[in-house]
């Protein structure tokens, strides 16, 4: 019922737009309103879905069915074909065309039968909704004149290709899945209509994508030319612009019952569990070198594959990806565009994709474990909490500050709601049996019975050179369920369990020497938790014990040990407890101080929350999480500019919120200085020339070994590339309005009512209308926040790692046996087995840094050229999703 009401408030929002107009795609949540193609801003790759035929409507049509509305169903096929005009000169996307709207098309007709023969609804249908389908696959054919037949990517539905007023046919380039992910559609479509040229086009542009697959590791590659079959993109993976290639092949059998597909999948599945599987990652690794990662993080679209392990009967790795995948929602309420292997945020949008939902449900077709019912009642507590709006649902421009993204794709009514739905569902529920269907990869029905009708192609191997396989590989294939899961409710439990932590990186261990040394062992002359890198008589005991200090570019200092330049060997053990307890005061502040990133919004005219900015928290002072309306001022720059002593200009600083350069003095004192100057909030920039929440490792603000109690106004850290965005806007506007909070706030009346007075303001009009476009051209800056562990140790701006984010102490011992850390230096508890090595530990802290301030302002171009780096870098894995 909830799932019902979640697509009653999306699907009804978009109806009262496509009652005014048919060309809307995707729909505008935060607006109200469609996005039209020609008439916004244009976004490149993405955009190509767009060809002014209802593309969110087409395809939300059998999902109405699924979920028993076969009025309003019936409602929407008249207004698609009364409506929809296939004939239009615009170029689009070939693949997105085909999943969406053709399929959209097919799934439509298939239920319409099948209502119609029901006898109660479609009583009147005589196949329209196929008569448009086979027009539209005729206005794709053209994209296969290609000597390979391999699609072009891209067709203009009038002109086709390689017309003078087609605009297309010069691209030499296509994704695998773009040319691989056409034979379910296409041959459904033969299928229905009897007429085989469909087929034969998808067989023979799948024929050719497996004869150029790399023979030795039996992979293909991301893009290839669709002229030479070069691949022009080596990596292979399971995820974008690969997926649903692997999907199709497995579907294909199944559909068409063509052993040659089944024959091929296995040899590729055989592939990808040597080389890209490494439970419960899946990593991208080079096609010529398949033992070589090609890549650090994954990508969101990875998550259907657990769905497809089940269908394929392999159910462990299945459960492993899948839970691995949902501890990573745990932590950041959705899943992110891209996350890095040791799960940091690599890309933090996230568009609504239904691939998590889609794998959840067949893992509970498989296991009926009740335990994938409480991950789907997360994702549906999720969407309503974080991304529902009064139009709809918005996509999520950022996971980590919860800012809004003006979009609500077709994939989210077609696919999260129909999945979702089916996930709780019983069989009464249902008004037809969906085991007779077969999903296609935009969740559209297609009939099993397609297997024996129609069959003008003749079923011949047309595969080759198959590689001799491990038979136990296969032994589940097409499985009945007692083999595929076995007798025993607590199976898939155990498969979970081990990686339960797995996100957090935590391990359950014994007591270490560390801990014994905070016991009632011997302890070093100098204790972890005293220990401050500015204290010269602190260093001189390091040197005695043979730590040595090094000064980091960045600001930070790095505490190394080597033991045979101890001056003793007494000294040696204890620079090694020393060691020791910089490790175990790191872990166990990361447990107990862990805070996530906060927001800082800036909601005045003209940007009105539309610029959301990740900040550090502070680990003083006001909790924003637990004020959830946050702290709304202007801002103000504080004189001195290091907030270090008595402030000189109280006046323009009580009750706003201070503006300060780090460095020079502890963050604490800084706070008490604003806040005794009348301030209601303060704002830490970093004083690190061109640092960014992009590249650097996310701070929080530590206090200064003091109680802090006396601290009550809320303060937050902003890296030098975010802070220059507040700084140049009070440049241009003079009076800028931020909010500080946990989560970013959704344009408000109030923001609304202000951009109408301040636009009576003539002296502003002309910037006004400048930042706004910039603001929606940007979006918030921070991409990828890192994470790790840190130590709280007394040192001037001692930070510590936001939502365990960043380091800012690092331990490293050389010559001693001590827990290891990862590559960033990250002080963490290693779960060693055996004698297993340790690794180098490295203990990072801050120094005092001096840099004028102010020559660090940059103009509005380059704060707009960093921005546009970000844009290309996700626009070119949207492409790769294409």
């Amino acid at each position: 019922n909830q799932v019902l009401e979640m697509f009653d408030h999306a699907y009804s929002n978009y109806m009262v737009i496509v009652t005014y107009s048919l060309v809307l795609f995707p729909y505008m949540p935060l607006t109200c309103r469609g996005r039209v193609r020609g008439q916004e801003p244009s976004r490149g790759d993405v955009d190509d879905a767009l060809g002014k035929f209802s593309l969110t409507l087409i395809d939300t049509l059998d999902t109405l069915v699924v979920l028993n509305k076969s009025k309003e169903f019936e409602e929407a096929v008249k207004k698609v074909i009364k409506d929809v005009n296939l004939d239009n000169d615009i170029v689009v996307s070939v693949f997105e065309t085909n999943i969406r709207v053709l399929g959209g098309l097919l799934g439509g007709h298939s239920v319409a039968i099948m209502l119609k023969e029901k006898g109660e609804y479609m009583q009147w249908y005589n196949g329209e909704l196929l008569h448009m389908a086979k027009e539209l696959g005729y206005k794709l054919l053209p994209a296969f004149n290609t000597t390979s037949g391999l699609p072009y990517p891209r067709v203009n539905l009038k002109f086709g290709v390689r017309h003078p007023e087609a605009r297309t046919g010069t691209e030499t380039d296509t994704c695998t899945a773009c040319a691989g992910t056409l034979i379910l559609e296409f041959a459904a479509l033969s299928r229905f209509t009897g007429t085989s040229i469909f087929e034969e086009y998808a067989r023979k542009a799948l024929d050719f994508i497996w004869e150029k697959r790399q023979r030795s590791s039996n992979l293909v590659g991301v893009t290839i030319n669709i002229h030479t079959g070069d691949w022009v993109r080596k990596d292979s993976g399971v995820g974008a612009g690969i997926d649903s290639y692997y999907e199709y092949l497995l579907k294909a059998y199944v559909l068409l019952g063509d052993d040659s597909f089944l024959e091929r999948f296995n040899t590729h599945y055989d592939a990808i569990m040597r080389y890209i599987s490494q439970p419960p990652l899946l990593l991208d690794v080079h096609i010529h070198k398949p033992m070589l990662n090609a890549r650090t993080w994954m990508d969101s679209l990875l998550a259907f594959f657990p769905g497809l392990q089940v269908l394929k009967g392999d159910i462990r790795p299945a459960i492993e990806t899948h839970e691995m995948l949902y501890q990573v929602i745990k932590k950041h309420n959705f899943l992110p565009e891209a996350f890095t292997t040791d799960f940091r945020v690599h890309w933090a949008q996230h568009p609504l994709r239904p691939e998590f939902a889609e794998s959840t449900y067949f893992l509970y077709k498989a296991t009926g474990d009740p335990y994938y019912l409480e991950v789907g009642k997360t994702l549906i507590e999720n969407l309503n909490k974080y991304a529902r709006v009064p139009c709809g649902f918005a996509a999520m421009k950022d996971v980590r500050t919860g800012s809004h993204e003006d979009r609500m794709d077709s994939f989210f009514l077609a696919e999260m709601f129909k999945y979702l739905y089916l996930l709780f569902a019983d069989k009464e529920d249902m008004i037809f049996d969906i085991e007779d269907y077969i999903f296609t990869t935009e969740a559209h029905l297609l009939p099993l019975w397609l297997s024996t009708t129609n069959q003008t192609i003749s079923k011949k191997n047309t595969t080759t050179e198959y590689t001799e396989l491990d038979d136990s590989n296969f032994d589940w294939t097409c499985p009945n369920t007692q083999i595929l899961f076995p007798n025993d409710p607590m199976f898939a439990q155990s498969i979970r369990e081990p990686l339960k932590n797995v996100v957090d990186k935590s391990c359950p261990r014994g007591i270490s020497r560390a801990e014994e040394s905070l016991g009632s062992g011997p302890k070093p002359p100098l204790r972890a938790r005293d220990f401050m890198a500015s204290n010269p008589e602190h260093l001189e005991i390091l040197k005695k014990m043979g730590v040595s200090l090094i000064h980091l570019k960045d600001g930070r200092v790095q505490l190394v040990q080597h033991a045979v330049q101890a001056a003793s060997s007494l000294d040696a053990e204890d620079g090694l407890r020393f060691m020791q307890e910089m490790i175990e005061l790191s872990s166990q502040q990361q447990k107990e101080q862990q805070l996530p990133p906060r927001a800082v919004q800036i909601v005045s005219h003209p940007f009105f929350g539309r610029v959301v900015l990740t900040a550090g928290p502070a680990q003083f002072g006001m909790d924003l999480s637990k004020h959830k309306a946050g702290t709304r001022g202007f801002v103000a720059t504080i004189k001195p500019y290091n907030g270090c002593s008595e402030i000189t200009n109280p006046e323009a600083v009580k009750e706003k919120i201070a503006l300060m350069q780090r460095g020079q003095c502890m963050f604490a004192e800084k706070a008490r200085n604003v806040q005794k100057a009348g301030a209601i909030g303060g704002i830490v920039i970093d004083d690190n020339e061109g640092s960014s929440s992009d590249t650097a490792p996310l701070f929080q603000m530590a206090g200064d070994g003091k109680n802090t109690d006396d601290i009550t106004i809320p303060m937050l850290f902003l890296f030098n590339k975010e802070g220059n965005i507040i700084l140049d806007a009070i440049r241009e506007y003079e009076a800028v309005e931020v909010l500080l909070s946990d989560k970013a706030k959704d344009r408000d009346l109030e923001m609304e009512n202000m951009d109408q007075k301040l636009s009576e303001n003539d002296s502003h009009k002309q910037n006004s209308e400048e930042a706004t476009s910039a603001s929606q051209d940007v979006g918030a800056v921070s991409e990828e926040p890192e994470e790790g562990e840190n130590s709280d140790v007394n040192d001037p701006d001692s930070l510590s790692p936001a939502h365990a984010d960043s380091d800012s102490v690092s331990v490293s011992n050389q010559d001693s046996n001590v827990p290891g850390t990862d590559e960033a230096g990250a002080p963490e508890p290693a779960c060693t087995q055996g004698d297993q090595q340790p690794q180098e530990q490295k203990t990072e802290t801050e120094s005092n840094s001096k840099v004028n301030w102010d020559n660090k302002v940059q103009p509005m171009e380059s704060i707009l050229a960093d921005w546009n780096e970000d844009i290309e870098a996700f626009e070119m894995m949207e492409k790769d999703e294409l």
